[in-house]
């Protein structure tokens, strides 16, 4: 089994065999099946719109038989959170690991990468970072794949000298804000996009003024108009 903390054993149960191991393989399908036409569902009529009865249309099956694979609605959504995450984890990980040699295009990748990720996808963006479902909380598991999303931003700050605690909670708060006034007000656009950059020197100043100094690029962006 790979070192992935998410990935899903496909090893029999005791007493399975073969024929066991391929019913957990036909469920496990059909429930990604299932989670692929819940994204496609909602990026066409939005999170409110998904509907169980054209949920089990799209995939072949009747409503109630989704059940068999989802407890709830919520329990789909929780799915469909958790696998955002793991999305996002891939997006910002990678950004949040590289060296960084100037402080300032360090954030800048990552900002750019979050709102580029945020504006990629409506429905996914407001189910990740706006929760508009009534009612819905992610499960432990899946709210613990967020955590450690968040977890490697935090610490890749922490590695080139930003050390503030809530670092990451700020940064992620200022950019997603500018990804929801791009979405609400100038979808397709780049109205806010054009001032993430600006918002890294913010950022910066706030959360890492003793690196402005030590890196004179990032004083530069401080004083840009």
């Amino acid at each position: 089994m790979s070192g992935n903390p998410n990935a899903i054993s496909f090893e029999p149960a005791p007493g399975q065999g073969v024929l066991g191991d391929r019913r957990t393989l036909r469920r496990v399908a059909t429930r990604a099946e299932i989670v692929a036409a819940a994204w496609r569902l909602v990026r066409q009529s939005g999170l409110a719109g998904l509907s169980m009865r054209e949920l089990g249309d799209s995939v072949g099956m009747r409503a109630q038989s989704v059940y068999s694979y989802f407890s709830s609605k919520d329990d789909i959504f929780d799915a469909m959170f958790r696998q955002g995450y793991e999305e996002y984890r891939a997006t910002i990980g990678p950004l949040a690991d590289a060296q960084a040699s100037d402080i300032t295009a360090y954030l800048q990748a990552i900002a750019q990468g979050h709102f580029s990720f945020c504006v990629a996808d409506p429905a996914r963006f407001q189910l990740l970072f706006l929760r508009t479902v009534p009612g819905f909380a992610p499960s432990a598991a899946s709210y613990a794949t967020a955590v450690d999303a968040l977890g490697r931003l935090q610490s890749g700050f922490e590695r080139v000298g930003i050390t503030d605690p809530q670092a990451a909670d700020l940064a992620t708060a200022v950019f997603t804000g500018l990804a929801s006034q791009q979405l609400a007000n100038d979808p397709g656009g780049d109205r806010w996009g054009r001032l993430v950059d600006r918002a890294v020197s913010m950022v910066l100043t706030e959360v890492a003024p003793h690196l402005l100094a030590t890196h004179p690029s990032a004083s530069r962006e401080r004083s840009t108009p």
